[in-house]
């Protein structure tokens, strides 16, 4: 696609992390015809994506636009009726062993942390790649204390999860997905249940992901980051994806209806 080119190949005047990554790879994630039902709701009407290897795909949209459904999708933590989906060329399996190793190389975060409670921090980011992976012990401490240092709460490691702010705790969802050395993340409004002024702090662990070239998907509102680090948006309304782009080309030229109106409520606040 000329989008992600374009948006690799032109640096921003926003500093955007995709100008200093290397020009982007063959498809990582591939959506053909999806489509998704709710009872009579046509939630995902025959969605087509392609998403590069290291590229940054932002998917914006007024809510009950599909952004979560689509995102969720991709994990298939929810089943779609037709299409297909591929992630590095490997079809989406339905269920059973493949189905887990899948998921494993696509790391998730949510709106909610989801982290165990009974267990530390350090316990939290540790348990997928030993029981996963089958990483050694030891190995897996160290490699969590890496990662937990890489976003800020190593300092934290003994700690619970309830010991630990909303911020703390979204980075550390963070590093735990990292643990398992994903192909690529998946970010569903992973800002929506945190304070203001905790919003930044995972933000900024975000967007140094961003520059260090990590393929990522992200569903979310806050259109700073959008501009800052996504190398194409993708705008979505009523279940279908309506125009995509750089974010230059989006934010300061929307080309929808749909995505004017969405910009100019969003943007007067």
């Amino acid at each position: 696609m000329t989008q992600e080119h374009a948006a690799a190949e032109q640096p921003s005047e926003q500093d955007r992390g995709a100008s200093s990554r290397s020009v982007l790879g063959e498809p990582l994630v591939v959506l053909q015809g999806v489509n998704k039902h709710y009872a009579d709701l046509h939630v995902l009407q025959d969605i087509n994506l392609s998403v590069a290897k290291g590229e940054v795909v932002v998917v914006l949209g007024p809510s009950g636009s599909g952004k979560s459904t689509l995102c969720r999708t991709i994990n298939r933590l929810e089943t779609f009726e037709t299409g297909s989906i591929t992630i590095d060329g490997v079809p989406l399996p339905e269920e059973g062993s493949g189905l887990a190793k899948l998921r494993a190389d696509v790391g998730m975060v949510f709106q909610s942390f989801n982290l165990f409670a009974h267990k530390t921090i350090l316990q939290n980011v540790t348990l997928g790649p030993v029981k996963v992976r089958k990483m050694n012990a030891k190995e897996a401490e160290s490699r969590a204390m890496q990662l937990l240092k890489r976003v800020g709460v190593d300092h934290q490691a003994a700690k619970y999860p309830a010991q630990l702010s909303g911020g703390q705790q979204q980075r550390v969802a963070i590093a735990r997905s990292l643990a398992m050395e994903p192909k690529v993340m998946l970010f569903d409004e992973p800002t929506s249940a945190l304070d203001p002024e905790m919003i930044n702090e995972v933000l900024d662990v975000m967007g140094q992901l961003a520059k260090e070239g990590m393929t990522m998907i992200v569903v979310t509102h806050e259109m700073g980051f959008a501009r800052r680090a996504a190398d194409r948006v993708i705008f979505m309304a009523d279940g279908q994806i309506l125009e995509e782009g750089t974010p230059e080309e989006f934010f300061d030229n929307p080309k929808s209806d749909r995505a004017k109106d969405f910009l100019s409520k969003i943007l007067a606040h």
